[in-house]
């Protein structure tokens, strides 16, 4: 790099390498603390796996099997307190597992079931029970030979979102946040590192933090070998995991998980109201993390299992979208990639005398806030005067609608008349509270600006770009929102020809 920088941001106390949700996480908990914090992010904020996930706020009934008894109940514990702090992006659902003797048999299920309700000191979301399918509703789009199952709870999550509100909050607590800037090197200079990187526009940028983090998730070696220099006696297992969206082929608001033969389970989930998201695949992967993208050999697999369970199971034909992440899960050497931990580990490199760099190996989006808590508690040597933990009892961005989510929906919708309910309940879906800032006094549709199809209208696109480093077309139409899925092809052109015309903001401005 030059040895003149593009832009010097100072002496701040953390620099966080990775826009995920585990470097989201540690930069809002981190400047609520009192640390000046400095985020860079090579691409959009949750553009890896942390918009590429199952979407499920989730206890992971599954690794009772693995006995991964403290990661279940300390994602169970968090599960309730996610959902108190971000019910417009965050809310219940109940999942019917129908019963397949072949795999797992009832009194393996019921107890873990059992397990899964009193884990975690449950208490806003109903018990497991069973299912006689001949008289519950829940089986009428099952085959006939399933004729018992169970039904327990967990909860939804837009993750792409819940990085966002993190990042939001970490930017009104004084963090820098610094998208499509990537970290090039990083030394030690003095009581500091020297981190220098680069933005997309080319120009160099150069931070010096008294300590580090590393969260750059399937990259987290490349930056402790390639930007750092250092050695890491860790290791991270990439797992592929891919996902399919079909129409919606059943009625109810419940979700439904699949035993199959091979011991992998299969989420079927309500998505976008129309739509289900299924998924997901575990498959060892070789390759590089930005090259990952669902195969053929997947979307048979994912569509083989609806068929074995229901009646009317969607085919090929029927796949509107699909999209494929790597989960960047910690080493722990087993055999089978659907038994590797999901539990996460710290390594810190630096004495008690030098600036410490912190990485972070593995962990799932249920348990980011206890990573972020876990992470700050490590670097605390170095930061002896950094206030106690403090995000658990606080609502993320948006998320202070009151008693209820129904409740909050109804009063916005009286304060906006004229626009239609459905969308009125979208802008309080994505954004909260802060859907008041983005509708102001808009009485109708026509208020709205430019109208480029399904819900999307030009008011929304300002806002993404002002208040959310909202950029490109798949940063509005993918992440931001999943509007993409309702537009024809025509209309995404259209406004793709929009945004290539309109200047991009830094963002986002925080009042």
């Amino acid at each position: 790099m030059s040895a003149t920088p593009g832009r010097d941001h100072g002496l701040v106390d953390l620099a966080i390498i990775g826009g995920g949700i585990n470097g989201a996480g540690i930069a809002r908990d981190a400047a609520g603390r009192g640390l000046k914090v400095l985020l860079c992010e090579k691409g959009d904020f949750a553009e890896g796996t942390s918009s590429r996930s199952g979407k499920l706020v989730h206890g992971g009934l599954r690794y009772l099997e693995y006995y991964e008894f403290r990661l279940v109940r300390e994602a169970l514990i968090e599960r309730e307190v996610l959902l108190a702090s971000a019910p417009h992006i965050i809310w219940p659902m109940r999942f019917v597992l129908p019963h397949s003797p072949e795999q797992r048999p009832a009194w393996l299920v019921r107890t873990g079931l059992f397990f899964y309700d009193h884990l975690g000191g449950r208490k806003r979301l109903p018990a497991s029970r069973g299912l006689d399918f001949a008289k519950a509703p829940e089986g009428e789009p099952l085959k006939s030979e399933f004729r018992r199952g169970f039904e327990y709870s967990d909860c939804w999550v837009d993750d792409a979102r819940l990085v966002i509100l993190n990042l939001i909050g970490a930017a009104e607590q004084g963090a820098a946040i610094l998208p499509r800037t990537r970290a090039v090197s990083a030394r030690r200079e003095g009581e500091g590192w020297l981190l220098e990187m680069v933005g997309e526009d080319g120009r160099p940028q150069v931070v010096r933090a008294r300590a580090l983090v590393n969260a750059a998730g399937p990259w987290v070696q490349d930056v402790v070998q390639g930007v750092t220099r250092l050695n890491s006696s860790h290791n991270v297992r990439l797992v592929k995991g891919s996902h399919i969206v079909v129409p919606k082929f059943w009625s109810g608001p419940q979700a439904y998980l699949l035993q199959n033969s091979d011991r992998r389970v299969i989420f079927v989930n309500p998505y976008e109201d129309d739509l289900a998201l299924i998924g997901t695949t575990d498959i060892p992967y070789e390759g590089r993390a930005e090259d990952v993208a669902i195969d053929g050999g997947e979307i048979a697999y994912l569509l083989g299992v609806l068929a074995r369970y229901f009646r009317n199971a969607p085919t090929a034909g029927d796949v509107v979208h699909a999209f494929s992440g790597v989960r960047p899960l910690y080493d722990d050497n087993a055999e089978n990639p659907s038994a590797v931990t999901r539990d996460y580990v710290f390594e810190v490199h630096g004495t008690a005398a030098e600036p410490p760099l912190l990485s972070i190996f593995g962990g799932k989006i249920t348990t980011y806030r206890r990573l972020a808590e876990q992470a700050l508690e490590r670097l605390q040597p170095w930061f002896p005067n950094m206030s106690a933990a403090w995000t658990a009892g606080q609502t993320l961005p948006g998320g202070d609608v009151g008693a209820s989510f129904e409740e909050f929906v109804t009063a916005l919708a009286v304060d906006h008349p004229g626009l239609p309910r459905d969308l009125v309940q979208h802008y309080a879906r994505l954004y909260g509270t802060r859907a008041r800032d983005l509708l102001r006094a808009a009485r109708s549709p026509s208020d709205l600006g430019r109208h480029f199809g399904g819900q999307l209208f030009e008011r929304e696109v300002a806002y993404l770009r002002e208040t959310e480093w909202a950029m490109t077309t798949a940063d509005i139409l993918e992440r931001r929102t999943k509007h993409g899925l309702h537009l024809t092809a025509a209309q995404r052109a259209a406004f793709e020809d929009f945004i290539g015309g309109r200047e991009t903001r830094a963002g986002p401005r925080i009042a």
